[in-house]
Formats: structure tokens, sequence, C-alpha cells
């Protein structure tokens, strides 16, 4: 008979360490919001690690009442791999920024995204380095104004979450750091999803980035700047719910349109469809919205599942050492 757990509250999650990120950084409202949801996830506490590279968001873990590691600079992706691997009943959170992610850990993102491994793993993107002192990062806007580039970035910037689905990724969501609610519904579902559950969350950075994103939190302005996706139901914005997407049949490319008289054009979301997804997860200003919400989501087999259901049929299938080292390509050197 399993053990009732006892009631927790957002006090158990939160540590004793000074939360030292500049005033008005996004990253205290997820850390709020982490600390708050982790009760509601009816999981052990003990059951929970959360593993950090190097930037702003890498200090998470210590400011998390759990278990942790702050490991180097973009290898949180195979250190909580490894933790998954040596303990796949623990909830492996995985906190990254868009340069620890998608710079010097981008190898490491992709294969973890590849493989499918069972972590959940929030990108905290604010577009610049804000550690280091505000230089340009893989996700920079072209022109952005940095140390690194006083006459404005001429990189062109990816996309976090179509790196992800390019990777094969399996849950890829987006969400936003002051949106309390739909982060906690979307951390959630990708809390509930076996394999590699990635969110890209756009957070404020005030002192080297401050704004990148008003258009997608301004109360006012965001109607016109955002879609919410939500599975089956059409993908609908505007101030007055007046706009929507379109999937133009000849062109095969997204178009925004009034929908007065054009109800039947809509396009519904369908995140089980990955083409669909990869343009959605495109969209930016000024011509789209930007996309929130669970962007795409597939059953997969799990990186983790699969190894040790592989290790079980090892053990099973026990054989002869000296037979072993005898067979195949052999030579002897004398």
């Amino acid at each position: 008979m399993n053990q009732a757990l006892p009631t927790l509250t957002v006090k158990d999650y939160t540590s004793d360490q000074e939360v030292r990120w500049c005033p008005g950084c996004g990253d205290y409202a997820i850390l709020k919001t982490m600390q708050k949801l982790m009760p509601e996830l009816g999981k052990p506490k003990e059951n929970q690690v959360f593993i950090s590279g190097i930037g702003c968001s890498s200090r998470f873990p210590y400011y998390m009442n759990t278990y942790g590691f702050h490991t180097i600079h973009g290898r949180a992706p195979a250190v909580a791999t490894g933790v998954k691997l040596a303990n796949p009943e623990l909830d492996v959170w995985v906190i990254t920024g868009d340069g620890d992610g998608f710079s010097i850990g981008g190898n490491h993102m992709l294969h973890v995204l590849r493989r499918n491994v069972d972590l959940q793993i929030l990108l905290f993107n604010n577009e610049i380095y804000g550690l280091t002192k505000g230089q340009y990062s893989p996700t920079s806007q072209l022109g952005t104004r940095s140390p690194s580039s006083p006459r404005g970035s001429i990189d062109l910037p990816l996309s976090p979450c179509a790196v992800a689905l390019g990777a094969g990724g399996s849950f890829v969501a987006r969400s936003i750091d002051t949106e309390a609610k739909h982060l906690s519904e979307v951390v959630t579902r990708g809390h509930a999803h076996k394999g590699a559950a990635f969110i890209e969350i756009l957070q404020n950075c005030p002192i080297y980035n401050d704004g990148i994103f008003e258009q997608v939190k301004d109360k006012k302005l965001a109607p016109d700047h955002r879609v919410e996706l939500q599975h089956g139901k059409p993908i609908i914005f505007g101030s007055n719910s007046e706009k929507a997407i379109k999937l133009n049949r000849d062109t095969l490319a997204l178009e925004v349109i009034q929908i007065a008289g054009k109800e039947n054009q809509i396009l519904v979301h369908d995140e089980n469809n990955r083409v669909l997804a990869n343009m959605l997860a495109l969209m930016r200003g000024p011509d789209f919205p930007v996309a929130i919400g669970v962007i795409y989501r597939e059953d997969k087999s799990s990186f983790i599942e699969d190894t040790h259901q592989q290790l079980l049929k090892t053990r099973v299938a026990r054989g002869n050492l000296q037979q072993l080292l005898g067979s195949g390509h052999t030579w002897v050197v004398e």
C-alpha cells in the first residue's frame, strides 16, 4: 500500500539562499511559478532534481529547496541524462538559457532532444548574454547593439522551438515569464510527457535587453501580437478576436486574415502535426503574432526506457565470457 505524500507548499520548495538576480529580472517570476507549481505535481520532494549550466538562469538550483547540480557551461543536458539514467524515478529538470543552451551547449541540446531523454528542459530566452554583460546571443535579433556588436549584430537569430523541432523534439512549447497561469499549465503538460519536454520561456532582461518582448507581454498590445495555441481549436487572435491564421494551400505558407466572411479558412491547431508546428514556431512580428502554448507533441519511445529495457534483456541472456572473448574478429600477438 502506497503511503500518502505529505502536503507541501511553496515554502517547502523555497531554499534559504538569497536570490541574486537584477531587480525586475524575469527569472524571479519563473522561480516563483515553479515553487508554487511543484506541490501540485504530486511527486515526492526528494525526487526533484534541478540541473543547470552557466548563466543568470543557471543560479536556479540554489533557490529551489530540492536536489540539484550547478554544472559547467552548456553541459546541463549531458549531466541530466546521466542522472536520469542512474535513477529513472527522479524528475529531472534542466534549467538553461539561450546562450548556455544553444551556443556552447547546442550540441548537447540537439542530442538530448534527438534521443528523447525523459527530461523537462526550461530554456529562459532573453535574447542576450546577461551574466557576461550583454553580448549578443544565438537568439538576438538582427541589429542588436551590444559590447560585442556596437554597430548592431549581423548574425541571423535562431528560433529555439524550431531548432528543437528540427532535432526531433517530441514536446515543444513556448510561454512567457510573467504569465504564471499559462506557464504553469504548459510546464504541467511537459512534466506529464514521457520524453524530452522542451519549453522556451520568453524572459525579460531589464539591464541589457529590456522590453524586447513587450509586444507579447503588455496587456494592451499582446492581443494583436501573440496567439495562444490550443489543440483542436481555431488559431484566432486580436483585441476583438477578429484576426486568424490561414494556411495558403497554393503557397503552403501561413497568412494573417481578417475573420469576417472567411470563417471557413481559419487554420485549426493540430499539435501532432510537425510540419504545421515548424511554421508556427517561426512566426514572429511584425507580420505575424508570436505563438505560445504547446506547439508540438508526439508519443514515442524514450531513451531512458529503451536503455533500461536493453539492460534487462542483457542480464537475462547470460553468456560465457571466454566464448565471447574468442568470438568475432580475433588475432594473436606473438
